[in-house]
């Protein structure tokens, strides 16, 4: 079975993520992107927001469309110093990534709050994020995926 690819312009980014700032509606001291997609969300959601404590995690769990058995999880920042943290991801598809990270990071912080904010949520997955914008229809084919390479 072949999925739809669905191209995710620049313009409909920057709208879905005003309507995602208008739903978030609980203060936070910083932003973790998880990497790669969550980093442009990241460092938007930090210029408007005026937070400079903006961090970056780093995950892998898919091989190009193939899903791996495991999510790997590395480059974890301190937190140590933070009261509460939006983490900010593309997608939330089977959920496993968001899962993973946030049992890493509660069990490292515990004294922090963890928020979750995606821009595409498939309600299939095992977790929901705080805050998302919309449901997926197909595969999506980020513009900061496939601009450069056209």
């Amino acid at each position: 079975m072949v999925m739809q690819k669905i191209y995710y312009p620049y313009e409909e980014f920057k709208d879905d993520l005003q309507t995602l700032i208008q739903k978030i509606d609980q203060p936070f001291d910083a932003i973790l992107g998880i990497a790669r997609g969550g980093l442009s969300m990241a460092q938007m959601l930090g210029e408007f927001y005026d937070v400079r404590e903006v961090y970056a995690i780093n995950t892998i769990g898919y091989n190009d469309t193939q899903k791996k058995a495991t999510v790997e999880v590395f480059n974890i920042p301190d937190l140590e110093s933070v009261e509460s943290v939006l983490i900010v991801d593309d997608i939330v598809d089977s959920g496993d990534t968001l899962v993973k990270v946030l049992a890493i990071l509660n069990s490292r912080y515990s004294k922090t709050t963890f928020y979750t904010a995606s821009l595409f949520y498939k309600k299939t997955a095992r977790i929901t994020p705080t805050w998302y914008v919309k449901e997926p229809k197909g595969w999506i084919d980020f513009f900061w995926s496939v601009d450069l390479r056209n």
